[in-house]
């Protein structure tokens, strides 16, 4: 039997800083390589967590009130933010995110390389700890 898992709505906080705009968005039981973060030309982040083998030693599932992954949210970024050169983290389930301010929209790709166990990172030059 094929698991089918639904499309969770991630909730985010966004927050600003004068020369950085700081996104936190809860996405629980993922690995790193999991993840991925873009901001498009339009300045639109796209979030996504992509849910791998869940339940794979589980005989037989006698409560299931939450779920794990996966994660989509696509929102529009309330300041323009440089993508190239940003920060983000992924630790205790939470994605976090720290974008330099710009003045025209950088879009990029951004994947988190695996630092630990459930913990990953990818470094641009924001020069800021997300």
């Amino acid at each position: 039997m094929q698991e089918k898992t639904k499309i969770q709505h991630i909730p985010v906080k966004v927050y600003r800083t004068a020369d950085h705009l700081m996104v936190a968005a809860p996405m629980p039981g993922l690995q790193p390589d999991d993840i991925t973060a873009e901001v498009t030309t339009d300045n639109h982040l796209i979030l996504q967590g992509e849910l791998r083998g869940i339940l794979k030693e589980m005989k037989e599932l006698l409560v299931d009130e939450w779920s794990v992954g996966g994660y989509y949210r696509d929102i529009t970024l309330p300041s323009i933010v440089d993508a190239v050169h940003a920060n983000v983290s992924y630790g205790n389930g939470v994605l976090v995110i720290a974008f330099p301010i710009s003045q025209q929209t950088h879009p990029d790709r951004l994947t988190l390389q695996r630092i630990g166990v459930d913990r990953g990172e990818h470094r641009g030059t924001a020069n800021v700890n997300p």
